[in-house]
């Protein structure tokens, strides 16, 4: 019989395509093994209420080469939490769950909107998303 590990047997590489089909998102994405969430660029957000949940608006907006978005979003609220980045800076940001599509694979996944626009790719995919679903191989890019 084969162990959970030994059934994985998708591989994602130091840079994926994912889709979130109900964001309307298609963009590359940055594996980042260190990083608990997945997180995608978004600014000015907003909450609202609807139907008594809380949720969120939000602009997808990222001009590089990696990536050209301009995307309004709204998503249902999860929760606020505090992260704290690679660079050792904790802030509060906005949770979401969002439907992805990446390496092969269809899932919901954690997501913390974070302003990107400093970075290379808009979205990075982190160790909830990746965990008992992909390995990584960072030589391929």
């Amino acid at each position: 019989m084969r162990t959970q590990k030994q059934m994985i047997d998708k591989v994602l590489g130091f840079i994926e395509a994912v889709e979130l089909p109900g964001l309307g998102i298609e963009c590359d994405a940055k594996v980042d093994t260190g990083a608990a969430t997945s997180s995608l660029h978004a600014e000015r957000i907003e909450e609202f209420e609807r139907q008594g949940e809380q949720w969120v608006r939000f602009h997808v907006l990222f001009n590089k080469q990696s990536a050209r978005i301009d995307q309004t979003c709204e998503a249902r609220l999860v929760e606020q939490r505090v992260i704290t980045s690679s660079n050792g800076q904790s802030s509060k940001r906005y949770i979401i769950e969002a439907d992805i599509h990446v390496g092969g694979l269809h899932f919901t996944t954690e997501i913390s909107l974070t302003h990107r626009g400093s970075m290379k790719y808009p979205m990075l995919i982190g160790r909830k998303a990746i965990k008992g679903r992909f390995i990584v191989d960072v030589s391929r890019g």
